[in-house]
This record gives C-alpha cells, structure tokens and sequence, in this order.
C-alpha cells in the first residue's frame, strides 16, 4: 500500500507475476526515498516504474496511471532541476495513458501553466479539455467540464489584466476593445460557476475586478451580494468580507455596512474586522459593541491587544454615564463571570503586562476598577 495526501491505493492481483511483484518492489524504493527527500533517485525509479502502464491486466493501467501522476508530479515539484518543458512531457503522458483522470490532469497542467505565466498555454489546454468527451457523459465529468470553463474564464481575467497594465493609455482603442472582448469572455464562464454552490472567492474577486472597471458597481454589489446571502451556498466568512469592503469603498450607508458585519461576527467572532465593527457601533449601540469587545477578548490571539483593550475601556466610559450600566455589563458578560477576571487579571498576567506593555496594564487596571473596584 502507499499513501500519500489522502491516495491510499492497493495493488494486489489475484495472481502476483514477476513483473508485478518488480513494480511492487519499484513503488516500495520509491516511497522510500521521496521519505528522504532524494528527488533524484525518486526521479530515476519512477522512470523504472512507468513501465507499468503496458500492463494489460483488468484495471491495472488506470492504477498506475493515478500513481505515477500523483508521485510524478510531487517529484517534479521539488526536484531541483525540473523545467516547464519537463512538466509539459509529463502531464502529456499521464493525460494519454488513461481516460479516468483526463479531465483532471489538464485542469492540473493548465494551472501550472497559468502561475507559471504561461497565459496562451494554459488557455490552449483548458479549450482542450473542454471540448474533450469519452463515452457517457457523467456528473462528475459534467462538474469537471463546469470547473475547467471557469478556469478558461479566470485564464481571460489574467490575459485582461495583463491587456489593461500594457495598455498605453485608457484612450487607446483598439487595446480598449481587445480587453472589452477578455472581459466578455471571462464573464460567460465566470457567471456560469457562481451558479454553482461552493467556495469560489478567486473566480468572484476577479469578475468583481473587471466589473468594478468598467464602473458596474451595481452589478458588482449584486455578484457578491447573491454570493454572501444565497442559502445554497456552504457558510463562507469571506464573502461577507468582500461585500463589506466592497460596499465601505462605495461609500454604502453605515446601516447596511452594520449589516453585513453583524453576519460575520456571528461567522467569525475573533475576525480582523471585529474591531472596526466595534467602532462603528460605538457611533450608537454601545451594548451591541461591548458584547463584540468581549467576544474578542475570549480569544488568546486577542487577549494582550491593546486597541481591543482601548475600545473596551472607551465603551465602560461612555456606558457609566447611563444609571443602568453595570447591569448592561453584566448581562453582556453572561456566561462569563465565573472566569472571565481570572482569565484577563491573574497575577501571572499582570506581570507579563507591566514587564511588556505598561500601557496595556494601565488601560486593564482601569477595566477592572470599573466594574469591580474591589478588584483593583
């Protein structure tokens, strides 16, 4: 058996031959030195193992093939002396050496291409995977199809960039029609996976990118307005980032920046964005923000920040002028009270924070006397 990121495959024939107990043998050295890191020799054995594909028993040639683009290509990731031209050799093998995985291993080859800068390339393949079909379409190869026309659209969001900072000046007509022309391309494909439930942040930042262009701002706000809110998509914290600093640039009112934030806080309560959204509710919910401040605070990566510590002590000061603020504190304290001093003014704590941040311990000590004054 080998494993490796997941792929657990078992190579066992009713009949063990010699030629497959050598290629058993073959894939055992190979575990052993990828294990070493010894690119090379992995590199030299797995040359060995691709014999394996002339293999004529029932399903056997499908199994190496998947091992050999799998370990094939984790090789040729870290070897030091690989070359793109090497890369292109061997995804063209592995594509011709079975049909099972054709569809995924053009989408693999078109991608490094693409973060390669390899544009026209990696769009060639992707035109070739998608026109590309093997007997009975099924869902997944439908699914498959669905993704490679969203990678070609993403491929002409690249090529449009590239157009729009070689373009000489924004005046320039026939670039300006070229980019107009990527920018319809790309907007088929990429509209057509955005249908699609899932996680697709780079597919919507690009679309949103172009749209935003060409001064489509309220095309832009309903892509990702439709992204954050549609209910058959997985829960997803950044597309609820991206429409709120989408719409903060727009300059969106408060009430619907407050919106969109309020979603997120209960998606991510420790998220970077909280201590803005504490800002703006201190304009007016101030018991809404204590309850942000302290949600901040239950986290560890919060707990020694000092603007976190600075927002709390500016709400306890603006709540005591209400005659009814400790019992706004205790009711956002809540589960809270039993730990939530031993947690934040220990006598450890507070040695740490006189010996690292005497402002820190400062801005606490007022915290606590707050609301506990026999505390201090």
């Amino acid at each position: 058996m080998f494993s490796k990121g997941g792929l657990q495959l078992h190579i066992n024939t009713p009949r063990e031959t010699g030629f497959h107990k050598t290629t058993r043998n073959c894939l055992q050295h190979i575990r052993e030195v990828l294990l070493h890191h010894r690119w090379q020799d992995a590199a030299e054995y797995m040359a060995s193992y691709s014999q394996t594909l002339e293999d004529t028993t029932a399903n056997m040639p499908q199994l190496y093939a998947e091992i050999i683009w799998r370990i094939g290509t984790e090789i040729l990731h870290h070897h030091p002396n690989s070359t793109l031209e090497d890369y292109n050799s061997f995804y063209e093998r592995v594509k011709h050496s079975g049909v099972k995985h054709y569809l995924k291993v053009c989408l693999e080859h078109s991608f490094h291409l693409l973060v390669n800068g390899q544009f026209e390339d990696a769009k060639l393949q992707l035109s070739i995977a998608e026109s590309w079909r093997y007997g009975k379409q099924s869902a997944g190869q439908s699914q498959r199809i669905r993704l490679i026309q969203a990678y070609s659209g993403f491929l002409d969001y690249f090529i449009w960039c590239d157009k729009k900072a070689t373009a000489s000046n924004e005046y320039d007509a026939a670039v300006n029609q070229e980019m107009h022309s990527y920018f319809r391309q790309s907007s088929v494909n990429l509209k057509e996976i955005m249908k699609l439930p899932g996680v697709w942040d780079p597919f919507v930042l690009s679309y949103i990118d172009m749209l935003e262009f060409y001064n489509d701002h309220e095309g832009a706000v309903k892509v990702l307005n439709d992204y954050a809110y549609d209910d058959s998509f997985p829960p997803n914290p950044n597309a609820h980032v991206y429409l709120y600093r989408y719409m903060k640039k727009q300059n969106h009112p408060l009430k619907k920046l407050l919106k969109v934030l309020k979603i997120l806080h209960t998606l991510v309560p420790s998220h970077e964005l909280m201590p803005e959204y504490c800002s703006l509710l201190n304009e007016g919910d101030l018991q809404k923000a204590l309850g942000v401040v302290l949600d901040l605070l239950d986290y560890s990566s919060w707990r020694s920040n000092l603007d976190v510590w600075n927002h709390l002590m500016n709400i306890i000061k603006r709540l005591r002028m209400k005659k009814q603020w400790l019992k706004i504190f205790a009711e956002e304290m809540g589960y809270r009270k039993d730990w939530w001093l031993a947690i934040h003014f220990s006598t450890f704590q507070a040695r740490k924070d006189s010996a690292e941040n005497r402002e820190l311990l400062e801005v606490k000590s007022f915290v606590v006397g707050a609301f506990c004054p026999h505390c201090k």
